[in-house]
Order: structure tokens, then C-alpha cells, then sequence
């Protein structure tokens, strides 16, 4: 088959998140089964924020076994990103289907619009909640009246779509405020397990001389950083404590200001230590030798970062709410604790680090768990199925 993948953003703008990492594997998979990926997307250059836009990218690379077509984006509003250049590039081709990654984008509408032009079939993932994020209720009056505006867009891209592959339930339900049951697929989303490998020495590197548990996301209130900064002030004076540090590993996305004042505030400069913008090497690095991952998001979809703790067979500690129940199970793989609840926490993460039983046990658990369905092999073959089955019905 001949495959078009859409995306907000690809490489090299990893630090963009999970929506770029699932578009990455499944063209990476397809194309190793013989099929021809090509993904349409924008010519972001991440560079420690998302707002930069390098023109100096090819506009044609070829990566491994498929290829990144970007083009320049001319404007853009927080995520949404306009490159009108990706138009022209797609309308030229004839794939046999197009699979749009990230609803809320301007990246996912011109896919709509090419599918419904050139009568090609249209697969959608969001991976990105469009009724749900947080944003949508705590942003300024500006951004609310454009995720407004977006609203018939992504009714459009809904309507014009043959089938919504969604991650959960959660996200299942989501969707059936806007088409029908028949026309969502549930394929849970995986992470790539070739890639989980690095030589870098990340204890070393860091000058890091004690156990430490891991915080990896983007700077960013949603990513509950003051909820955790809080709990570790109220868990740092605990002896089991005093032989650990929290490494916060991320990029800004606006709350970095704060968060540096928050540890500044708490004194906790010799607890926590904060690494900006990391290679991907030193991401699995430091999964590989932390205890433990703290991620008390306010919301997630599908979230894949505790996949990837997994992997090296790290329990993760996380909230109970929105998508993340359906990848961490409560005393399963991991600990729940309420949002908002930074007491909880507190103690969720003493839990851990007092009970090693516990924590192997849960690691593994999450480890079997990426092994036997939250993989891309597993992920891209059941997308494929999706797309044998338009394009043959």
C-alpha cells in the first residue's frame, strides 16, 4: 500500500511529544513490511520551545525506509500550526489511504480536505482529546475563541474520516459525542521497543551520586510539576528520603519560571535536578537507572512516557483520571493517587521507595505489558488491518 501519514510535527522536533512518536512508529513499521509511508507535516525545529520553524529543513528526507515531506509554517496560534505548502504536496499524490494524526490541527483538515478531493479513504487518531484538554477551559479569551473556531473543522475531518482509530475507551467515548460506534476501532497505543536502547552513562554524566526518581514531560502546568515539587517538600525531611533526588527532564512550555521558583521557594536545590531540553539517549538513560517515574498529570489520553518507564520495568506513579487508569493500573504496574491530592503523593512515592518488593513487582508487571500489546509491532499491525480493510470494503 501506499500510505500519506499527516502530523503536526516529525523529526527532529521529538521534545513535540506523543501524537510525533506514534505517527514516527507506524510509518517506521509499515514501510518495514513493504509498504510506501510518506509523512506530510511541518518543518518545526523544536530547539527548546515550540515556536521554531527552521526553512533549512529538507523539504523532501528519507529516513530509513519511508520519507518526511515538510513544508513552512507561515503562522501560527499556540499548537496550531498553518502550512499551506502541504496542501499543494499532497494533492499531487495518489495514496491508497491517509491516515491524519491529531484532530485539532491545521495539518488534519487539509488531509480532509485532499481524502475528500481525491475520493482517497481517511483514517483519523487524535491522541490529543478535543473536548477534553485542559486548556480548553483554563486558557485566555483569545485561544478559547479559536479552539471554538476549530469546532466545524473538526466536525469536517470526523465526517470525512472511514474510520477513528482511538487509544481507550476514554477516548472512545469522546468521540461519540460526534459520529457513530461503527466507526471507531480501539487499537491501544505502543511504544517502540528496538528504539529503547542507550549507552550513556546518565548517573555519570549528571554527577547524580544517589538513587533518584524520574519526572519526564513538558514544563507545563498540565503535567501536575507544582503538584509533585509539592509533595516532594512535604516528603524531604523523611529518612528513607534523604538517600534519593527527583530529576525533572523536559522542555518549557511555559511554566519553567515557576517551577525554578518553586524549588528556589522550598529549598530543595539539592533534591532536584532539573535537565532542559535532553537528547533521546539521555531520556532512556535515565529510565533505565531511576527508580521510579512521578508523573501526576492533571489530563492524559494515552499517555506513553509510563510505557517507556516499563520498558526497564519501572513502576510509575501517576493520577487517577481521564485516560491514564487504562495504561497504569492501580496497584498493578503503578500507584493512583488523586489529582490535585499532593499529600497523597507524598506518600505514593515513600510507598515505593519503602517497599522494593512492591516496586520490582509493579515494574514487571508494566514490563509484560509492552511486551504482550502496548508495543508498535503490535500497535501498527492492527493499524494495518484498519487500512486492508477500507481500501478492500
Amino acid at each position: 500500500m501506499k500510505i500519506a501519514l499527516t502530523c503536526p510535527a516529525s523529526l527532529p522536533a521529538t521534545q513535540f511529544g506523543g501524537i510525533l512518536f506514534l505517527c514516527l512508529d507506524i510509518a517506521k513499521e509499515a514501510s518495514k513490511a513493504g509498504h510506501e509511508m510518506t509523512i506530510f507535516t511541518t518543518d518545526m525545529d523544536f530547539a527548546n520551545n515550540a515556536k521554531t520553524f527552521n526553512k533549512k529543513l529538507p523539504n523532501d528526507e528519507h529516513v530509513e525506509k519511508f520519507t518526511i515531506r515538510r513544508s513552512h509554517v507561515w503562522l501560527s496560534f499556540s499548537l496550531f500550526f498553518i502550512n499551506p505548502g502541504m496542501y499543494f504536496q499532497m494533492i499531487k499524490t495518489n495514496p491508497d489511504i491517509i491516515h491524519s494524526i491529531g484532530v485539532r490541527s491545521f495539518q488534519s483538515f487539509i488531509a480532509a480536505l485532499v481524502a475528500k478531493k481525491k475520493n482517497i479513504p481517511l483514517v483519523v487518531s487524535d491522541q490529543g482529546g478535543i473536548t477534553t484538554h485542559p486548556e480548553l477551559f483554563s486558557s485566555g479569551i483569545f485561544k478559547k475563541m479559536l479552539y471554538k473556531m476549530q469546532l466545524p473543522m473538526i466536525k469536517f475531518i470526523i465526517n470525512q474520516a472511514d474510520k477513528i482509530s482511538v487509544a481507550n475507551e476514554y477516548e472512545k467515548n469522546i468521540f461519540l459525542n460526534f459520529c457513530d460506534e461503527s466507526k471507531i476501532t480501539i487499537i491501544r497505543n505502543g511504544i517502540n521497543l528496538e528504539t529503547m536502547h542507550s549507552d550513556v552513562k546518565f548517573k555519570q554524566k549528571y554527577n547524580i551520586n544517589t538513587n533518584f526518581i524520574l519526572f519526564l514531560g513538558r514544563f507545563s502546568k498540565v503535567k501536575g510539576i507544582d503538584l509533585l515539587l509539592n509533595a516532594i517538600n512535604l516528603i524531604k525531611h523523611e529518612t528513607i528520603f534523604q538517600k534519593t533526588k527527583l530529576v525533572i527532564m523536559g522542555v518549557d512550555f511555559g511554566f519553567e519560571k515557576t517551577m525554578l521558583k518553586m524549588i528556589t521557594d522550598y529549598e530543595l536545590e539539592s533534591i532536584v535536578t532539573v535537565i532542559h531540553n535532553p537528547p533521546r539517549t539521555d531520556v532512556i538513560a535515565a529510565y533505565k537507572e531511576s527508580e521510579f517515574l512521578v508523573l501526576p498529570s492533571r489530563w492524559e489520553l494515552s499517555p506513553l512516557t509510563p510505557l517507556e518507564g516499563f520498558a526497564f520495568k519501572k513502576p510509575v506513579i501517576s493520577s487517577n483520571l481521564h485516560g491514564i487508569p487504562y495504561t497504569i493500573q492501580n496497584n498493578v504496574n503503578g500507584l493512583l493517587v488523586d489529582p490535585e491530592n499532593s499529600t497523597e503523593l507524598g506518600k505514593a512515592i515513600l510507598d515505593l521507595l519503602i517497599n522494593e518488593k512492591k516496586c520490582i513487582e509493579y515494574g514487571i508487571s508494566g514490563y509484560n505489558l509492552v511486551h504482550s500489546a502496548c508495543n508498535s509491532k503490535i500497535m501498527v499491525e492492527n493499524t494495518l488491518k484498519i487500512y486492508h480493510e477500507i481500501i478492500n470494503r
